[in-house]
């Protein structure tokens, strides 16, 4: 299983069921250290949608209701190989595993209010794509484009994902 990227690139494999393993293991290591901090954890994003390619970067959002208590949690989280990464995104916080020594990264792991407007978006998101197979390949020629030109500026090939996301959110 190819797992990881450096941080700020773009690859696109296609979906790997090891991918599903590395998600079950990663959501068994949160609950037995978050407990009933964690309301629910979901494996999400592209590597939860195995009609279409992904980032070898698995996605996972975890919803609670206190973004304090999770804090409560980052000396264990990083003994675990899970760190802190900030509030970068408005109304989550990010952790990310992986090789910090080479700045890879193998897991973002996205906290936000368990049902709040992005814990909504990103089950929706991947719900629907699982459910609409024209639209998960629409999304995938748009992923292709991106990465032929943003291969190395991830920034720029997220940005240029936001109108296909806005309309399958849409849906």
């Amino acid at each position: 299983m190819s797992l990881g990227l450096k941080r700020g690139t773009v690859q696109l494999e296609p979906h790997d069921k090891q991918w599903d393993e590395a998600a079950i293991q990663t959501i068994k290591i949160l609950k037995s250290i978050l407990g009933d901090d964690a309301i629910d954890i979901q494996h999400i994003g592209s590597t939860a949608i195995p009609a279409i390619k992904a980032k070898p970067i698995i996605d996972i959002v975890v919803g609670v209701t206190d973004f304090d208590k999770v804090m409560l949690h980052n000396e264990q989280l990083q003994q675990v190989g899970i760190f802190y990464r900030g509030s970068d995104v408005e109304c989550q916080l990010l952790y990310v595993m992986g090789d910090m020594e080479n700045d890879t990264r193998t897991h973002h792991i996205h906290i936000v209010k368990w049902n709040g407007t992005e814990w909504k978006n990103y089950i929706h998101f991947r719900d629907y794509l699982n459910d609409n197979e024209n639209m998960a390949l629409q999304y995938q020629k748009v992923k292709e484009e991106l990465e032929s030109k943003y291969a190395d500026n991830r920034g720029l090939y997220t940005k240029g994902k936001k109108d296909i996301i806005d309309i399958i959110l849409n849906n």
